[in-house]
């Protein structure tokens, strides 16, 4: 299973470190590190399929279902 959100599509990124020393020097650089997405194990009940669903998703993806309702999400995701 990927680290991707199921809804949003979230995945991890690179960016810069940033150190107490680079904010006082600007010349003193500190590498890449990578960011992940905040990506929760949650199950959802779909009652029009009549079943449980376990979906890795981000509280961004988790904010949208609550938005929308499990059944639309998934269908805008193009999970059913």
């Amino acid at each position: 299973m990927a680290k991707q959100c199921a809804i949003t599509g979230k995945t991890s990124i690179v960016g810069g470190g940033y150190s107490n020393r680079v904010r006082a020097t600007k010349c003193n650089p500190t590498g890449t590190r990578r960011r992940y997405a905040n990506l929760q194990t949650k199950t959802y009940f779909v009652p029009e399929l009549d079943k449980k669903i376990t979906l890795t998703i981000s509280t961004k993806g988790m904010k949208t279902i609550a938005k929308k309702g499990i059944f639309k999400a998934l269908k805008d995701a193009e999970l059913i």
